[in-house]
């Protein structure tokens, strides 16, 4: 028998541990992970861009933190913040909003969008009609 038979045979065989919809659900999610990835990666992309920053800056961990930290006007140091277990959440709702505010919109937008629903609000400012106007802490 070979590999890929043993493969088949063992993602097929009812031994109700669900292997095969585990395999099939798993992929899909996996694919919808990497299309969530990218869009957020794109849309903060293009406001980091909008801020004066490099665009890159959007898919280097920790330094993109650091990087909104200097387009809300909040200091570096904020960075080491968000290691605080809880701490963290308040930090990341202040930024948002901060956030939202550096690009004249509301608070309400600021956490619904850029905190709890951070992929569609971040390709709404990149992609949007939104302007930086500058640091707004």
């Amino acid at each position: 028998m070979n590999t890929l038979s043993v493969l088949a045979g063992t993602l097929l065989q009812d031994d109700g541990g669900g292997g095969f919809f585990a395999f099939l659900f798993g992929g899909v999610g996996m694919i919808c992970w990497f299309a969530v990835i990218i869009l957020v990666i794109a849309g903060m992309w293009k406001t980091f861009e909008k801020g004066g920053k490099p665009g890159w800056a959007s898919i280097i961990p920790f330094y993109n933190m650091y990087v909104m930290f200097e387009m809300v006007g909040r200091p570096g140091w904020w960075l080491i913040l968000l290691f605080v277990p809880f701490v963290n959440f308040v930090v990341y709702i202040i930024l948002a909003i901060d956030m939202a505010k550096s690009f004249d919109k509301d608070a309400v937008f600021g956490i619904l969008m850029l905190w709890l629903l951070a992929p569609i609000g971040y390709l709404m400012l990149g992609f949007g009609d939104a302007q930086y106007q500058g640091p707004s802490a």
